[in-house]
């Protein structure tokens, strides 16, 4: 039996202990793109992030993001970097299943694979998720963009979005139907 405190946050590691565990193992994150949908489920819009970029400070695009804590499942931390970043009002609508649309990986040298992040080597597990309530960006995020997929497929939008997610967007756009032709 331990008589040590226990410890008040034990999902997250101290700044040194993650940078220290960024560089010798890969991380898992979850990733979500909000949308809209209408009666038949087919998707209307899609939320995108404008936020200052920690490692370069320019103003990027980017989509809903965090880390898996230690003990947390995945539906729990879809749920908790959803109301991180969108605010608690979105009402997110989770997947029955927690299978997602993709496994991205993302690696701190540029040009191993599209998805780049210079922190560290990253899996993500993306999913969309409609969200029907009142989103109100919080944390670092600046706002809450809706675009139709027509906007969101734009070269120019998907080229704007930070560490490569302008193709995991267009990835989501598809695995919906919503990719336009």
């Amino acid at each position: 039996m331990s008589v040590r405190t226990p410890d008040p946050n034990p999902g997250w590691l101290p700044d040194f202990a993650l940078d220290e565990t960024r560089a010798r193992v890969p991380i898992l994150y979850v990733e979500a793109v909000p949308v809209r949908i209408n009666a038949l489920g087919q998707v209307e819009s899609i939320g995108i992030l404008l936020r200052g970029s920690s490692t370069t400070g320019v103003m990027t695009r980017t989509l809903v993001s965090g880390r898996v804590m230690h003990g947390e499942s995945v539906r729990e931390a879809l749920l908790r970097n959803l109301a991180k970043d969108l605010g608690p009002t979105a009402f997110p609508q989770l997947p029955a299943s927690t299978v997602p649309f993709s496994v991205a990986e993302y690696f701190p040298l540029p040009g191993v694979s599209t998805l780049y992040d210079p922190r560290q080597h990253a899996v993500s597990l993306a999913y969309v998720v409609p969200v029907s309530g009142e989103c109100n960006p919080r944390q670092d995020a600046l706002e809450l963009t809706w675009l139709t997929p027509e906007e969101a497929a734009d070269p120019e939008v998907l080229n704007d979005m930070e560490g490569g997610r302008g193709a995991l967007l267009k990835e989501a756009l598809a695995s919906v139907g919503a990719l336009p032709q």
